[in-house]
């Protein structure tokens, strides 16, 4: 795959736009979960405008009125002509996706279409936390093959995860994050290759939750699980949600590999009521339009990469912090501070720093915290003093 790298930001970094103040009068989650003296660097929402297409996209919608149900094929073509563009892949088919409600509820629809009650689900703890509960409310078996200490895909335990789910003959699944949260690593090809290899050879259907494919660093190539050799009959969720920002406008697609296209097309035709018609127009936009907002946003991620390794090694130098390689989210390693398994509690309490707790990531998560680095250079130069003064 050829990938076009990205251009020079024609935009200005949308992470030093909004002042706290105006962030403040948010009504969502992040800003009105905890008090208003707690800075809140947890749940993945980007403290930026949204980009001028997607504003542009759901203010000409709501002036005309168009606010019915979903229908057609432009958010599907949209993605396709981004992963050409971007990622240099060519596969996509549009007639082999299908609009769900996000990428969550998605993954739990593919995951009834190639297991059943009963059947286990391989994930790579530490990971994303609701995979966990959604796997739990399916009644699935969950069969965990932890990451490798360097925080990469462990073949080895996922080859015994994939022995274990499928003793007895029975179906199995592997729910694939790519790029891994929490800790932003962006699979290779070849590890990729061998994932597809191993669950080929035990008949594991692969699941891949791509939600933060648009998020990778300058340098680093994002590569689609359905690309890889033996990826075919795999299934992936994509989605514009994280890179633009659009949580509260729920769309995103599920995508098929070529040997799974029957496998999609048994999807209940009633999954397509539950996305916002606003939100795939939304989607559809960001995708066509907003890539330069993109090259801004990924520019000032870097920035905060930067930034943020930066007052760790002044201020509090026995946290461990590797810049990762995708996502606006950072795995600290707090082990050696000597707090408690749960080290979000401390900063939470003593330093008015709200963080998400890496237990509830599973296991390897004793003792990290994520914190999210979607907002401006003073907040984390701020949230870096008050978590140092915590532990001070």
């Amino acid at each position: 795959m050829t990938r076009i790298p990205h251009v020079t930001p024609a935009e200005p970094n949308p992470l030093r736009a909004l002042t706290l103040d105006r962030l403040r009068r948010r009504t969502s989650m992040k800003w009105r979960t905890y008090p208003q003296d707690v800075l809140p660097l947890w749940v993945a929402e980007m403290d930026v405008p949204l980009a001028e297409p997607v504003v542009r996209a759901v203010t000409d919608a709501m002036e005309l009125g168009d606010t019915g149900y979903p229908a057609g094929t432009a958010y599907a073509e949209a993605l396709a002509a981004f992963a050409a563009a971007r990622w240099g892949w060519e596969g996509l088919a549009v007639e082999r996706t299908a609009i769900v409600p996000d990428v969550m509820l998605g993954l739990v629809e593919m995951l009834r279409l190639v297991t059943g009650p009963g059947d286990a689900v391989v994930v790579d703890p530490p990971v994303y936390p609701p995979f966990f509960q959604f796997v739990g409310h399916m009644d699935r078996r969950l069969c965990e093959a932890p990451l490798g200490l360097d925080l990469r895909l462990d073949l080895g335990a996922l080859e015994e995860a994939f022995r274990r789910a499928v003793a007895g003959g029975r179906p199995a699944a592997y729910l694939l994050c790519s790029p891994h949260n929490p800790t932003g690593t962006v699979h290779t090809a070849d590890e990729l290759t061998a994932v597809a290899a191993l669950a080929e050879r035990y008949g594991v259907r692969v699941v891949a939750d791509e939600i933060h494919a648009p998020l990778v660093v300058e340098g680093v190539d994002f590569v689609p699980y359905l690309s890889v050799p033996g990826g075919e009959n795999g299934l992936s969720l994509m989605s514009a949600s994280k890179g633009w920002n659009l949580a509260g406008l729920k769309a995103a697609l599920a995508v098929a590999g070529p040997a799974a296209a029957a496998d999609l097309a048994r999807l209940p035709e009633e999954v397509s009521h539950g996305p916002s018609h606003v939100g795939v127009l939304a989607h559809t936009a960001a995708l066509r339009e907003g890539t330069a907002w993109l090259d801004a946003l990924l520019a000032g991620l870097d920035d905060n990469r930067r930034l943020l390794a930066g007052l760790l090694a002044e201020q509090l130098p026995a946290i461990g912090y590797r810049p990762s390689e995708a996502t606006y989210l950072a795995w600290l390693d707090c082990r050696a501070l000597g707090l408690p398994d749960d080290p979000a509690q401390v900063f939470l309490e003593r330093g008015r720093v709200a963080l998400n707790s890496g237990t509830d990531f599973g296991t390897g998560g004793t003792g990290h915290v994520r914190l999210n680095l979607a907002t401006s250079p003073e907040v984390i130069t701020e949230a870096v003093r008050r978590m140092a003064k915590a532990v001070a």
